[in-house]
Order: structure tokens, then sequence, then C-alpha cells
């Protein structure tokens, strides 16, 4: 569900989509997400599964962020 703006009522381009919600998000996670997960990963005790799609690499992005 998209959140709208208050003021028109049309919905907000600037909200992030959970990532279970894309389209793409079932597909292999990009190179980009497999680097940035490494470097965030490092130095903790985390595994990273190879085959992480977009939608969950950038869930675990996020968590390992807020870490």
């Amino acid at each position: 569900m998209s959140e709208s703006n208050p003021t028109t009522g049309q919905a907000d381009p600037t909200v992030e989509k959970d990532p279970s919600d894309w389209v793409t998000g079932d597909e292999p996670a990009t190179g980009a997400q497999k680097s940035y997960l490494e470097t965030l990963s490092r130095g903790t005790d985390e595994e990273l599964p190879d085959d992480l799609t977009k939608a969950a690499a950038s869930k675990k992005i996020d968590e390992l962020k807020a870490e």
C-alpha cells in the first residue's frame, strides 16, 4: 500500500517500497548488494548465504546498518 501526500492525495514517490513488494525482489542479489553486505558484515559473526535475493539482501543491509 502506498502512502499518499496529505496535500494532493496522490501517492508519495519518496516513500520507499517494502523489498518484499518489489517486482524484481525474487531475482538474485546484485553485485553491489553483495559487495556492500560483505563490507557491512566484516567484523561480525554474520553468515551471508550465497543465494540471497534482491529483497533479502536489501533487508539484511538494513539490519546490519541498524546495528
